[in-house]
């Protein structure tokens, strides 16, 4: 049973964009390494963007041209 873990950062990511994730990894393992889409798991995790850091700054600042 695989299980992919996505994080991502939660800035206006829609549903079927998120659909479209979910339905791409299970695919590629899939295709790369035949496993059984039934039993593939994958979990989508949305960061705060004051929790996720790039080179030593928050993403929230850098977003804000910082």
């Amino acid at each position: 049973m695989p299980y992919v873990n996505i994080k991502i950062t939660d800035e206006n990511v829609t549903k079927e964009q998120k659909l479209k994730l979910i339905q791409g990894a299970t695919q590629l393992l899939v295709d790369v390494l035949n496993k059984n889409p039934a039993t593939t798991v994958v979990v989508i995790d949305e960061v705060n963007t004051d929790n996720w850091g790039i080179g030593g700054e928050c993403v929230t600042e850098l977003r804000k041209g910082k």
